[in-house]
């Protein structure tokens, strides 16, 4: 039996957090096709593993906990898979990037894709996204990034705080040209981290996966359609 059973679309975005948790942890999951997804979601939330609107959805199969939210799941991956330090403060600092994450994935799909992207748009957001990258970098310089060092405090040991950042930009930047010259210019020690993760044989063997599974696919639909439309090319 798998240690977990993963429930999110054929898609990097919001599920790649969790399986990179997952994979840096030397865990192995179970993921289930749309057709699954789509019946539990159907459910009443009495009968659901957990109450949940959509996912990620994530089982627990030790303990049959079950835990919806992208945040939450992180959090609790990040603790029950000891990859948190037990100070107070670098657990905050990981809890930050996580939510400030799942902020960005909402602002570059339009909150889901409740509108397209135009040029217009992304003209006006661009600015926004360049605020987050200096927000990372801030983050990161203030807390023991340099060098791809990474975010823990005088250590080289990854943690979530890592690991998220290294999902959230690398997936990004990897499938858009355009962004990773954008992370290049205004978060260069971020982008040393993004790179430096990658290359850890658990999450560049889970990006390898990912491509053979999805292709370059993000977040998939007409919202990604409308984005590779107006993102600039790195040409």
């Amino acid at each position: 039996m798998k240690d977990f059973e993963l429930y999110y679309w054929p898609l990097p975005f919001r599920g790649q957090f969790i399986r990179a948790a997952l994979a840096f942890a030397g865990k192995s999951w179970n993921e289930h096709d749309e057709e699954e997804i789509t019946a539990l979601m159907k459910m009443t939330p009495e009968d659901q593993p957990v109450p949940f609107m959509g996912p990620p959805l994530l089982i627990d199969n030790e303990t049959g906990f079950a835990l919806s939210q992208m945040p939450a799941i992180m959090l609790y991956l990040g603790e029950h898979l000891e990859l948190v330090d037990s100070d107070v403060r670098k657990r905050a600092l990981a809890a930050k990037l996580v939510n400030d994450a799942n902020d960005i994935i909402d602002e570059l799909t339009l909150d889901g894709g409740r509108q397209m992207w135009t040029e217009d748009r992304w003209a006006d957001f661009a600015p926004r996204l360049e605020k987050w990258m200096h927000i990372w970098e801030a983050v990161g310089t203030k807390n023991g990034l340099e060098g791809g060092r990474g975010f823990m405090l005088q250590s080289s040991k990854p943690d979530l705080a890592d690991i998220v950042t290294a999902t959230l930009w690398g997936t990004m930047a990897s499938r858009f040209g355009g962004i990773a010259s954008m992370l290049a210019e205004h978060a260069p020690e971020t982008l040393c981290l993004v790179q430096r993760l990658q290359a850890h044989p658990t999450l560049a063997a889970l990006e390898a996966i990912t491509v053979t599974r999805y292709g370059d696919a993000y977040c998939g639909g007409d919202i990604e359609k409308s984005l590779r439309a107006v993102v600039p090319t790195d040409d």
